[in-house]
């Protein structure tokens, strides 16, 4: 990949992506997709008032369960490659059109694709759980070679944990994989533990620096190495059986900076002093029991039930990679691969079918490294003109809804079941007065939007005591709804009156002052100065609820044959095709 593409995120399937990128073009990929878990998705895809968010639900419906676009994906694998389409072939006669075969369908066509962006010295951790671990394990051993296998990694996450009549679910698997044997690898340490210092180190020189004895003969007969030593003390010792460990230079040495400890008694040994302060800590192994799941009342929290501790995602990378390198993080969700790969000094991408988690990704990152970070990164996907967010809205109307609400400055409404007429609130404030006030936005598309609409949105602002109602179309209003929101009058001071219902199209969005708000404008939740049409990228927000990539963008452009392999160009992935419609069911 030419570094001109590496810091960036994209908003589109991953599948599509990958398939777009240059091959060997990756140090490191990491991939935490969703679980196959069976898990409480009303928590794991939850919103903040509980139950769960309709458009991530169906999404994993459609991900998990078999159907065309799994049975595609299965088709795909076996054209691709050889090994893990016959694999797939024998876990269908054992799981034929199951969940699991959904599940591994979708994996497999895109782990493909991840070892085909591998460089050659290029590595892989999958993070997943122990549902499909096993699973999973088999078809990475088919797609990279079961002598590509490293290590299998035992995270736990938690403490002790009650579940019920089990053995507490405290761990999750991640597999490490490399695309050859030569692979980087950086040695990670823990710190030793207090228990161990306090019996290791237990002596300490005037200053206070803490130090272990060390010995100093050799593990093996040594006669080069057998000498009388005389220390600067004084002292002439004899060596140990087997000879001294060191050179007599390299022990003079030792002792011309005060490194060897005298022996109390008269024939006692030579010992090396091994200090606390030099020694790195306790070499990491492949169960990880130091890094545990983020707090409720952590600063790191995001209130994603699938987020992963920053200092995870910081071994692996220092681990596994130099600095410059390139780190890919498919399944980007909440981005901490993605702020751990900034904070340590890595070029990254990160790719997600949720234009929320590039909203959150975003934010993320201005908290963490400033206002800076903004132009050290590309976007892609995103809509860039009206046409762009049309076909938006035809491919996914949920994610079209969100970003229309965040480039109006607001923030999404995510709650169970009907949406009440609300599908955002904009928060702002008057001159001259403390309380905020609050515009709603309701986005409405299709065909039939009428002067209907604008009846319930008066409803609705009546209702939630807003000040200023907002109705976005995709195409333009009729003269009745502007007539009949023009009839609602005007609100705010005499010096910054505007319109109480006012009607915007797709194409307003894009304009430099798509809302009139009343009075001076100070959003601390969501809303910059600036207005929409220059700031193509925001994030000041906290967003809560899942953002994995989910669902694959069904259907294909009418008449167009694939690309093959082609280098990322500066386009919206996917967003341009029209005919990428979800299907209903």
């Amino acid at each position: 990949m030419s570094s001109e593409y590496e810091n960036s995120l994209h908003f589109g399937d991953n599948l599509e992506v990958l398939r777009k990128m240059q091959p060997a073009s990756v140090d490191l990929i990491y991939l935490d997709p969703p679980f196959n878990s069976n898990a409480n998705y009303n928590i794991l895809y939850g919103t903040k008032r509980g139950g769960a968010s309709q458009a991530q639900s169906h999404a994993f419906e459609d991900t998990w369960t078999w159907g065309r676009d799994a049975q595609r994906a299965l088709e795909q694998t076996a054209e691709r490659h050889l090994e893990a389409g016959a694999l797939l072939d024998s876990f269908q006669r054992v799981f034929p059109e199951s969940d699991m075969m959904a599940y591994l369908a979708m994996m497999a066509v895109r782990l493909i694709e991840m070892r085909r962006v591998l460089k050659t010295t290029g590595t892989l951790y999958l993070h997943c759980d122990p549902t499909a671990s096993h699973y999973l394990k088999v078809l990475l051993d088919a797609i990279f070679g079961p002598t590509r296998f490293i290590n299998e990694i035992v995270w736990k996450r938690y403490g002790a944990h009650n579940d019920s009549a089990t053995y507490g679910r405290v761990h999750d698997t991640i597999l490490f994989y490399g695309r050859s044997d030569q692979f980087p690898f950086n040695k990670q340490y823990e710190p030793y533990s207090e228990e161990y210092i306090e019996e290791r180190f237990r002596f300490s020189d005037p200053d206070g620096r803490r130090w272990a004895e060390q010995n100093l003969a050799s593990p093996n007969p040594r006669p080069n190495l057998t000498y009388a030593f005389r220390a600067k003390n004084g002292v002439t010792y004899e060596p140990p059986p087997n000879g001294w460990k060191y050179t007599q230079e390299r022990l003079r040495e030792l002792d011309d900076t005060n490194r060897l400890h005298y022996p109390a008694r008269e024939g006692g040994r030579l010992r090396l002093k091994n200090y606390l302060d030099e020694r790195l800590g306790v070499p990491v192994q492949d169960i990880w029991t130091d890094i545990t799941v983020i707090g409720g009342t952590s600063p790191e929290r995001l209130k994603y039930p699938t987020q992963k501790p920053l200092e995870l995602l910081k071994r692996i990378i220092l681990a596994s990679s130099n600095e410059g390198d390139v780190v890919l993080d498919p399944f980007c969700g909440c981005g901490t691969a993605i702020e751990a790969a900034q904070e340590v000094g890595r070029n990254w991408i990160g790719i997600d079918v949720t234009y929320l988690a590039i909203h959150v990704i975003e934010g993320r990152l201005v908290k963490a490294f400033g206002e800076k970070i903004k132009k050290t990164y590309q976007l892609f996907g995103q809509p860039k003109d009206p046409d762009d967010a049309r076909a938006l809205a035809a491919r996914d109307w949920l994610e079209f809804q969100k970003w229309a609400v965040f480039m109006l400055g607001g923030l999404p409404k995510d709650r169970a079941g009907a949406d009440g007429g609300i599908d955002g609130i904009i928060r702002y404030h008057r001159v001259g007065i403390e309380q905020p006030n609050r515009a709603v936005v309701s986005v409405k598309g299709g065909l039939n939007v009428g002067v209907d609409d604008v009846h319930k949105l008066k409803s609705v602002v009546k209702r939630e005591k807003a000040e200023v109602g907002i109705l976005v179309c995709l195409k333009e209003p009729g003269a009745a709804m502007r007539r009949e929101a023009d009839s609602e009058g005007e609100v705010g001071p005499a010096s910054r009156k505007v319109m109480k219902l006012q009607i915007i199209t797709v194409d307003d969005i894009f304009k430099r002052h798509p809302v009139d708000l009343p009075g001076m404008i100070d959003l601390p939740e969501a809303v910059p100065s600036t207005p929409a049409f220059d700031r193509p990228k925001r994030g000041k927000k906290k967003i809560e609820g899942q953002t994995e990539m989910l669902l694959p963008i069904k259907g294909e452009k009418p008449g167009e044959k694939r690309r093959g392999n082609r280098p990322i160009r500066i386009v919206d992935i996917e967003v341009t095709r029209a005919s990428h419609r979800k299907k209903t069911k």
